[in-house]
């Protein structure tokens, strides 16, 4: 059914993820791997497609697999919809992913109540949009009311809580994921 279509997978990104992740340096995967480094900086930027037996030695390298490895690759596509629910979710407080997949960005929309005691903190930025009611947020030892429309930027590393003041009001909250090394620790 056609919103997303299969692309080809770019596996750079995964390779990339699996590599910082282990705190390794190309040099030291390419001593592992037997490849080059040039040609394992080309795989992580996605200008070239490893064979399988390449892909097999990189894998090898980080610790994983080659499965494992495409499993976390990103779809090539810059497109994909996210269709709003068809049915009726009811009087209950709900949330939904706007955003499919393993990407750098990540969007949630919170619809009704909320949890308010619930102390809130990420590691990178994220920006908070009522698109309807309105909310109180408390951040950073203070107070602030949002109606429609109002948006409420955060940067990574702040606590915050945050409710609905109003029935039926929707946030929606878009954040750097938190697989993303986007905030070097912050001095406070």
């Amino acid at each position: 059914m056609g919103d997303h279509k299969e692309q080809p997978l770019r596996v750079g990104a995964a390779v990339r993820r699996r590599r910082r992740s282990l705190d390794l340096t190309l040099a030291v995967v390419a001593a592992r791997s037997g490849l080059s480094v040039p040609f394992l900086s080309q795989i992580e930027n996605d200008r070239a497609r490893p064979s399988t037996s390449s892909l097999e030695k990189v894998a090898d390298a980080l610790r994983t697999t080659a499965v494992e490895l495409l499993a976390a690759a990103d779809p090539a596509c810059s497109v994909d919809v996210v269709r709003a629910e068809l049915t009726d979710p009811g009087p209950e407080p709900h949330s939904r992913s706007l955003v499919r997949g393993h990407h750098q960005m990540h969007a949630s929309e919170y619809t009704g109540g909320h949890e308010a005691g619930r102390e809130f903190q990420y590691r990178n930025d994220q920006l908070m949009y009522v698109a309807d009611g309105a909310v109180e947020i408390e951040a950073e030892g203070r107070a602030y009311r949002l109606g429609r429309g109002d948006t409420l930027y955060l940067t990574g590393g702040v606590r915050h809580r945050w409710r609905a003041t109003v029935a039926d009001t929707r946030v929606v909250v878009v954040a750097v994921a938190e697989h993303i090394e986007a905030v070097r620790n912050r001095k406070r």
